[in-house]
């Protein structure tokens, strides 16, 4: 396919394999954030061409997985309320809440829609002005600003019946709490390329340098994986800690500063909740004052609900890169795609979901 078999090339594959196994010396844990880059480590065999002293581990990158299961529960209430259209993308429709899933409740009758933009949502509202419509918005960066744009289209509008259910999660907080953890393994990062798209990179060199760790901004092709693992491995080699960009073909420094505007006007930085991780300072975003009337948790008075994990899932030591999903006593078990116990089992970009999809076992 054009434009991605280059990305997929299997010598340059090899000669980037050689290049690593040359240079490596010593171990080293390297942590890829996304769990799209997970998949695709896992799927394409990129961790099997590297040398054994090199272990990549995963990190909490998949905004499904770290949504906390008292925002999935909200969500329920929501969802099963009469003359609400509860809109959503397709993926967070199976993942557990404390008893069932969004799923279910569309099967029981809810009018729970996927769409693929939450400017569709913006759209079901016009069109059914008798409803409330609320789009649960999750995700990275790399999601804030379409989030961002449907409130501000919304109030331009003057739609009243739309709301947005916000579990939104910033990627640098995250990684600082990683790192300042008494649990931490990692020593380097390759960090997710999307969200440098939006946001650039001028986040990560004060974190480099605090805690002595390379980063990578790393793409998503096998090739881009395999290239920021031997950007990352030289500097662990040398001893510098320094931020690289290794997806220069779309990320630039200072990322997309109309973006990043949008998303400062609507949005304002808060303490969030990770699912299996707990809070931590500064990682969310929530609706500004301007923009509260459009806050679904204010709008249907759901801050009340406390729920607690599941004693059997350990996702939140697989999003911390200390366990592997192979190591749940659970996994393919009492935890599978049809039954999952936590999100990383059922999400597209889930670690748990790589390695049952892709049959690694070790």
């Amino acid at each position: 396919m054009k434009y991605l078999d280059e990305y997929r090339d299997p010598k340059l594959a090899q000669a980037l394999s050689r290049q690593i196994h040359k240079i490596t010396t010593k171990p080293w844990v390297i942590m890829e954030v996304c769990g799209g880059q997970t998949h695709a480590i896992v799927k394409f065999g990129i961790d099997t061409l590297l040398p054994k002293k090199i272990e990549l581990v995963h990190g909490p990158g998949c905004p499904v997985c770290v949504t906390p299961l008292e925002m999935i529960d909200r969500a329920l209430v929501i969802a099963a309320q009469k003359d609400v259209i509860f809109c959503s993308f397709g993926d967070m429709l199976r993942v557990p809440g404390s008893e069932t899933d969004l799923l279910a409740v569309k099967a029981q009758g809810g009018n729970v829609r996927i769409v693929y933009s939450p400017l569709d949502a913006v759209k079901i509202a016009q069109d059914n002005p008798d409803n409330e419509v609320v789009f649960f918005a999750v995700g990275f960066e790399t999601t804030a600003p379409a989030n961002a744009m449907a409130v501000f289209q919304a109030k331009e509008l003057g739609l009243q019946n739309f709301s947005l259910l916000v579990s939104h999660v910033l990627v640098p907080p995250a990684m600082e709490a990683i790192l300042s953890s008494g649990s931490n393994r990692v020593q380097g990062f390759l960090a997710a390329g999307h969200v440098c798209t939006v946001m650039g990179y001028t986040e990560y060199p004060p974190i480099a340098l605090k805690y002595k760790v390379p980063i990578i901004v790393t793409g998503f092709e096998p090739l881009d994986i395999l290239q920021g693992i031997a950007m990352c491995v030289q500097q662990l080699e040398d001893g510098r800690h320094e931020v690289e960009n290794q997806y220069v073909r779309s990320v630039k420094e200072q990322g997309n500063p109309y973006a990043q505007e949008l998303i400062s006007r609507v949005f304002c930085v808060i303490p969030r909740k990770w699912r299996g991780i707990g809070e931590i300072p500064q990682s969310g975003l929530s609706l500004t004052n301007e923009y509260r009337d459009y806050d679904a948790e204010i709008k249907f008075k759901l801050g009340d609900i406390k729920t607690q994990e599941s004693s059997e899932c350990i996702s939140g030591l697989i999003l911390q890169g200390i366990k592997k999903p192979h190591e749940c006593p659970a996994f393919g078990v009492k935890c599978t795609p049809e039954h999952p116990l936590g999100a990383t089992m059922v999400s597209s970009e889930g670690a748990c979901s790589a390695y049952y999809t892709y049959k690694r076992v070790t």
